[in-house]
C-alpha cells in the first residue's frame, strides 16, 4: 500500500458530480500514409485483446480514502473504450465529445482512468492522412501536469518504426531498467521527519518576511484576488476550447522584450481575458490573480503531486499591453525569488500555510465570494522530438484539466514540438461563448507580434 498525500487526498475530498477531479489529454494521430485500413481497429484489438496487467499508476485502486493498493481484479471494459464518430469527423465534433466525455466522474471502486480511442477524424489539410484521436483522463490524485506528460513520453515511441505490443497502460513492461524512474519517491519515514523539522525555522522566517514585502506594488497576496463572472458556482457541463500555435512566435517576442516565454503566455492569456470580459461588461476593476502551477520535481518519477503555486498579477485593469507585461514579469519574478530561496519540502510547507484558508473555503465553500485566485494558467513542457504509437505520427496534444466551485475556467497549455498547444476547460453554463477566447489569444498574440516589428523598425531606424 502507498499513503496518499495531503494533496492527492484534497483532488479526493472536492470531488463531486459537479466538479470531477481528474485531468485529462487529447491526442491526435496521423495514421501512416501505407497503413492498412484496418490500422485504427488492429490497435483497439492489441489492446482489448491483451492480458499483460495494467502497471503502475494505472494499478492503483483507492482504499479508505488514504490508501492506493494494487487492483487485483482489473477489467479492461471498464477502463477502454472505442468509439467512430460520423466521417469526416471535424476537430469540432471531436472536442463536443470530449467534452462531454471530460464532465463524467470515474468509479472509484476501480484504478482511476479512461482511455477513449477516437476513428473518423478528417485529415489535417490537403495531402494529409486521416487522423484518428485518443482521449486520455485521469485522475489528479495520481499524478500532475508534469507527471502525465512524462507518462505520455514514455507511453509512445520517438521511432516510426517501433511496433508496441503492449497497451498504453502497461508501460512499465517496456522500462524495466527505469522502474526507479517511473515509480514515485519512497524516502524512508525517518528521512522524511527530519526533512519536515528542518524545514520549520525557514519556512517560519519566510512568513515573517511576508509582513514587510506585503506593502511592496509586486507582491501578490492571498486575498486581493476580485470578484469576477469566473469565480461563480459551476454546474457539471464542460467545454473544452482548444488551438495550437507556433513556439517561435512567442520565442520572438520573449527574445524582442527581455521577458520569459511563460511571461508571454501569460500576457497574452490576460489581454484575452481582458477582451473576454469587456465584451460581456464584466471585466473587474481590480486586476485578475492567475494561480501558476509550478513543478518542485527534482526526480524523474511520472506519479504523484509534485507542485506549487505562484500567483500572478495579470494587470488586466491596465488597456496597455506592454504595462501589463511589466507587471506579470515584475510579479512572478517576486514570486520566484521568495521560492528560490527554499528548498522543495519548504516550499510546500510555506504554500500549505499561505493557501490553508483558500483550501478550507474550497472544502467547505465557507465563503462563496472570495478566493485567493481567479484562475489557474498552467504551462507543462512537452516532448521536443517525435513521439509515435505503431508508426502514426502524434500530430497534437491538447490539455484537458479541472475546474470547481469558484473557479470556473482553467487554461492549460502543453507544449510539443515547435507548437505550443492551448485547452482551455470552462463550465459552459457560467462562461458563455468561452470558445471566442480562441480568438482573443490569436488576437492579443498578434498585436504582442506588431509590437515587436515596430520596435524593431525603430532600432533600424
Amino acid at each position: 500500500m502507498r499513503l496518499l498525500t495531503a494533496v492527492d487526498q484534497l483532488f479526493l475530498i472536492l470531488e463531486n458530480r459537479k466538479q470531477p477531479m481528474h485531468v485529462g489529454g487529447l491526442f491526435l494521430f496521423e495514421i501512416p500514409q501505407h497503413a492498412d485500413d484496418d490500422f485504427v481497429q488492429d490497435l483497439v484489438h492489441q489492446m482489448q485483446s491483451s492480458t499483460v496487467p495494467p502497471t503502475f499508476p494505472f494499478n492503483q485502486v483507492l482504499v479508505k480514502m488514504a490508501f492506493w493498493q494494487d487492483d487485483e481484479d482489473f477489467e479492461v471494459e471498464h477502463h477502454f473504450r472505442h468509439i467512430a464518430l460520423p466521417k469526416p469527423a471535424r476537430v469540432r465534433e471531436l472536442l463536443s465529445y470530449v467534452s462531454k466525455e471530460h464532465s463524467r466522474l470515474l468509479d472509484r471502486a476501480r484504478p482511476l482512468w479512461e482511455c477513449h480511442i477516437i476513428e473518423g477524424i478528417e485529415p489535417e489539410g490537403e495531402g494529409h492522412q486521416e487522423r484518428f484521436a485518443m482521449y486520455f483522463k485521469i485522475h489528479h490524485s495520481l499524478v500532475d501536469g508534469v507527471a502525465a506528460m512524462r507518462l505520455v513520453q514514455k507511453s509512445l515511441s520517438q521511432s516510426p518504426n517501433e511496433v508496441m505490443s503492449l497497451p498504453l497502460w502497461s508501460l512499465m513492461m517496456r522500462h524495466r531498467n527505469q522502474v526507479e524512474a517511473i515509480l514515485p519517491d519512497r524516502r524512508p519515514l525517518r528521512g522524511l521527519i527530519k526533512n519536515q523539522l528542518k524545514s520549520i525555522k525557514p519556512v517560519y522566517k519566510e512568513l515573517k518576511r511576508i509582513l514587510i514585502e506585503r506593502v511592496e506594488p509586486d507582491f501578490i497576496s492571498t486575498t486581493q484576488a476580485p470578484a469576477s463572472i469566473l469565480n461563480q458556482r459551476i454546474t457539471s457541463s464542460r467545454r473544452l476550447s482548444a488551438q495550437s500555435y507556433d513556439l517561435d512566435r512567442f520565442e520572438r517576442i520573449s527574445d524582442s522584450l527581455d521577458v520569459s516565454i511563460n511571461d508571454v503566455v501569460l500576457a497574452v492569456c490576460a489581454g484575452a481575458l481582458r477582451r473576454y470580459l469587456l465584451s460581456m461588461n464584466e471585466l473587474p476593476v481590480e486586476p485578475l490573480i492567475a494561480f501558476v502551477p509550478i513543478s518542485l520535481r527534482t526526480d524523474d518519477s511520472s506519479a504523484g503531486n509534485q507542485i506549487s503555486f505562484l500567483l500572478a498579477d495579470l494587470g488586466t485593469h491596465l488597456p496597455d499591453p506592454m504595462a501589463r507585461l511589466k507587471t506579470i514579469h515584475r510579479s512572478m519574478n517576486n514570486g520566484k525569488n521568495r521560492f528560490g530561496r527554499m528548498n522543495q519540502t519548504q516550499v510546500i510547507n510555506y504554500s500549505a500555510i499561505t493557501y490553508a484558508w483558500e483550501g478550507v473555503n474550497l472544502v467547505t465553500g465557507a465563503l462563496p465570494k472570495k478566493q485567493a485566485f481567479n484562475l489557474i494558467i498552467s504551462n507543462v513542457p512537452g516532448s521536443k522530438k517525435p513521439l509515435y504509437w505503431n508508426g502514426a505520427k502524434l500530430t497534437a496534444l491538447y490539455p484537458a484539466s479541472i475546474v470547481f466551485d469558484g473557479q470556473a475556467m482553467n487554461i492549460t497549455l502543453a507544449s510539443y514540438l515547435d507548437k505550443i498547444e492551448f485547452g482551455i476547460t470552462a463550465c459552459s453554463h457560467t462562461l458563455p461563448n468561452v470558445q471566442n477566447m480562441l480568438r482573443l489569444l490569436d488576437e492579443e498574440l498578434a498585436t504582442f507580434e506588431q509590437i515587436c516589428d515596430e520596435r524593431d523598425l525603430g532600432l533600424r531606424d
